[in-house]
């Protein structure tokens, strides 16, 4: 969600300067005989030799404009390289203006093939209805260069502009530079260990600042890594107007109090009338409490109107929205509030980030921190996500927890309503309310040891819930049942089930009790026959588990969504005349504890109580960030769920 699209933000008067700005566009160029190299023997599959990228902003006829340069010199050393690159995408729109657009390649003999004018080709995306230009490389074979350079005239954007520097391969030269009208001056900053951005002192008819890095090193993916938010970048805005003396221009002061005036306005006598009728059609129960009216809120909203990721005036009115029931996601948000403040709940509106795609930052103000919105909840303490339909109440968008955001309170003093703002720590949900409990029970068939019959009990709440308790009203009939078979065939297909049972299967049940499957089945599948003894698959009875594997030394953190607890025990009764000869398999106790709290852990053991084996396994994980000098212990703990499931217990006559 772009934060620009939702916020109005205040005017601001730039006062135009008599000086002629010379564009830098217009005396840059590429090289007439380029003599491109790569060091001998690279193996490399992908080598920028030179990335350039040049912003400047400049007044034309008392506008603000925004001219950018792309400069990109490739060299491509393997057939997937050649795939990736051998279109070139432009960033064209309805409201940009094509200045400069050229590419060409240069072969391994060093023979230059400029790209023909023909192979600038317009495309149209079907589905979004958008317009898009790129170049089409032909002639590329593994040692190619190819070189590209185009420049475009857009709308200014200077909220907040975030600038990738870093990325999956190595990169010789990187240059970032941005001009601007000698009034308008720019902040910055750097992220990840990238050097700050320096102001140019010797250009004098306009403001210039400057970033140029040598033998920028790849960043490779790695497993749950938050990849795009541990890349080199930096960040900038406008933060000041010499001319009319303004500071500090993007200020989430400000930001906020736009936001108040767009989402909490005084209601017209006729909408008011509209949002209490909608109120009559959530039926809610005179003795509901503020939990079980927030819980119908969210629960009526997302089932019953229609949400378009789409901008439209009508989607965003409110008297629209609440006759027709569709809205887009400004509208969504404007509902919610409209709905709780007229129920007088206290909630204040909260902007923040995805962190696996960018951390909310508590020092730089820029609009690229306020990418998603959530409600919270003063009372209850928890959050609602109004924008994403299948979240609910209590557990919303896990990546925007566990992260800084911007909250914004209404403040109400007699006639005089206004707005503050502050930035806090949003919490992640605790780990007791996202939990997995597991108890199943196993007998032996006296006639047919190799036959097993299991009392499967599993219950989920929470975020392990999500995904199937809150759509449970459009499943009905033998699709319930289909339900349930699916989730125990996920253990074994070897079966035959005798009944079947789901136990807290409403909608509106979700974060109120577990959504619990019951399943009494039989099977062969955890006993082979090894002569007189018999190998029971104890660990199978869990599942399969994940299990990291980790060739390379790490290098970045672990992301994970959001705290969780498994709780599992399992019943052996053991047939007459057998025992169990390694029982000592069983345990297994991995945990890392920090500053006396148990982060995360996984403990097997077992008691015997007469032939009636009882075993519990329990797994916890109390963090999601995961930072690199803890990753081997996480990795440890999170293997030894696998090592359990491979748990084979040996039964032997006495």
């Amino acid at each position: 969600m772009n934060i620009k699209n939702r916020i109005l933000i205040a005017l601001l008067f730039i006062s135009q300067f008599a000086i002629s700005q010379e564009l830098f566009f217009k005396s840059y160029d590429w090289e007439a005989a380029p003599n491109y190299k790569v060091k001998e023997g690279t193996t490399e599959d992908l080598i920028a030799l030179k990335e350039k990228t040049v912003t400047e902003f400049a007044f034309e006829q008392r506008n603000l404009v925004e001219y950018f340069l792309e400069h990109k010199i490739l060299w491509l050393n393997s057939d997937d390289a050649i795939e990736e690159y051998n279109k070139i995408y432009l960033p064209f729109s309805s409201r940009a203006e094509l200045q400069v657009n050229k590419a060409r390649v240069i072969t391994t003999e060093g023979k230059l093939v400029n790209l023909d004018k023909s192979k600038i080709l317009t495309a149209k995306d079907e589905e979004s209805g958008r317009t898009y230009k790129y170049f089409a490389l032909e002639g590329i074979t593994k040692g190619s260069f190819i070189e590209y350079m185009y420049v475009v005239k857009r709308p200014p954007s200077y909220t907040g502009k975030r600038v990738n520097l870093q990325a999956a391969f190595n990169k010789n030269t990187i240059e970032f530079d941005l001009f601007s009208p000698s009034n308008l001056v720019f902040a910055f900053k750097s992220f990840n260990g990238l050097s700050e951005v320096q102001k140019d002192t010797v250009t004098s008819d306009k403001l210039h600042w400057k970033l140029h890095v040598t033998n920028m090193e790849k960043l490779e993916s790695e497993y749950q890594a938050a990849y795009e938010a541990s890349k080199k970048f930096l960040v900038y805005k406008l933060d000041g107007n010499t001319a009319t003396n303004a500071t500090g221009i993007i200020a989430y002061n400000t930001i906020a109090q736009n936001l108040y005036g767009s989402y909490y306005p005084e209601y017209s006598k006729k909408t008011q009338t509209l949002i209490n009728d909608f109120i009559k059609e959530l039926k809610l129960a005179e003795d509901a409490d503020e939990e079980a009216i927030i819980r119908q809120v969210d629960f009526y909203i997302k089932t019953n109107v229609y949400s378009q990721d789409v901008y439209n005036a009508e989607l965003q009115d409110l008297e629209q929205i609440l006759t027709n029931k569709v809205a887009n996601e400004t509208g969504i948000i404007k509902l919610y509030i409209a709905v709780l403040r007229t129920l007088n709940i206290k909630h204040e509106l909260v902007l923040t980030s995805d962190r696996k795609k960018i951390k909310f930052d508590t020092d730089f103000e820029a609009t690229n921190f306020l990418t998603d919105f959530l409600l919270y909840f003063t009372s209850s303490q928890k959050y609602l996500s109004p924008n994403a339909s299948g979240t609910r109440y209590g557990f919303p968008m896990p990546y925007l927890m566990d992260n800084y955001g911007l909250f914004i309170k209404e403040v109400v003093i007699g006639d005089y309503k206004s707005a503050v703002s502050k930035i806090k720590y949003i919490k992640p949900v605790e780990v007791k309310n996202t939990v997995d409990t597991m108890n199943i029970t196993v007998d032996f068939n006296k006639e047919n040891l190799n036959e097993n019959n299991v009392h499967f009990d599993r219950s989920f709440n929470g975020y392990y819930a999500m995904n199937i308790q809150p759509f449970m009203h459009l499943i009905q009939g033998e699709k319930r049942d289909e339900l349930i078979d699916d989730f125990i065939e996920n253990i074994t297909k070897d079966l035959e089930i005798k009944e079947r049972k789901l136990v807290n299967g409403e909608s509106e049940l979700f974060g109120v009790k577990p959504l619990q499957f019951i399943v009494d089945f039989t099977t062969e599948a955890f006993v082979e026959k090894a002569g007189r003894k018999y190998l029971f698959k104890l660990g199978d009875l869990i599942g399969p588990q994940v299990q990291l594997y980790q060739e390379k030394e790490r290098v970045l953190p672990l992301e994970e969504q959001f705290h969780r607890s498994y709780y599992r025990t399992l019943t052996i009764n053991i047939p007459e005349g057998y025992k169990i000869t390694n029982l000592d398999d069983i345990n297994i106790d991995n945990s890392f504890a920090k500053d006396g709290k148990e982060l995360f852990s996984f403990k097997s053991y077992y008691k015997l109580e007469g032939n009636k084996l009882i075993v519990t396994a329990d797994e916890h994980y109390r963090e999601n960030i995961i930072e690199v000098p803890v990753y081997e212990e996480y990795r440890t703990v999170i293997n030894s769920a696998a090592d359990f499931n491979k748990i084979v217990l040996l039964l032997e006559p006495k």
